[in-house]
């Protein structure tokens, strides 16, 4: 292992260190978990999806992504509706209660998120937090193929 590679490594455990608490502690401002909030925000930005893509999205098993489903559809956030082409094809769509479930849930951990920074940090924090943010929306996105 190179000196780099060792950086890289000390660098990849101290993120992930850091991070692991921050989304703890936001998930713990949630009512629903992180998996359906993940189903109701891809619907909501993307439209209707089947259980099969949902699953793709949200990394899950298909029978993890069966059982969110029947969940959001039983807490009335989501709706099936038969393909008009296809009756084989069942999409799942986003209800207006599940648009404000979603929007609920995300200002639940925004606001928490928003105390925290005001109160914990200092501004010279604050600034290197800005400054690190294009980095980790960066690492949050999927590489292009090349």
């Amino acid at each position: 292992m190179t000196g780099d590679q060792a950086t890289d490594q000390a660098l990849t455990h101290s993120l992930f260190e850091a991070l692991h608490p921050l989304l703890r502690q936001l998930n713990a401002e949630r009512t629903i978990s992180p998996g359906k909030i993940g189903v109701l925000r891809h619907l909501a930005e993307r439209g209707r999806a089947t259980t099969s893509e949902l699953a793709v999205v949200v990394r899950v098993s298909p029978q993890g992504i069966s059982l969110a489903v029947r969940e959001l559809l039983g807490l009335g956030l989501v709706e099936r509706a038969p393909d008009a082409e296809d009756r084989r094809r069942v999409w799942i769509e986003i209800t207006p209660a599940g648009r404000q479930k979603l929007a609920l849930e995300s200002s639940a951990g925004q606001g928490w998120l928003d105390r925290a920074v005001a109160e914990r940090l200092s501004p010279d924090e604050r600034t290197s937090l800005a400054a690190a943010i294009p980095a980790l929306r960066k690492l949050g996105t999927e590489p292009a193929d090349d």
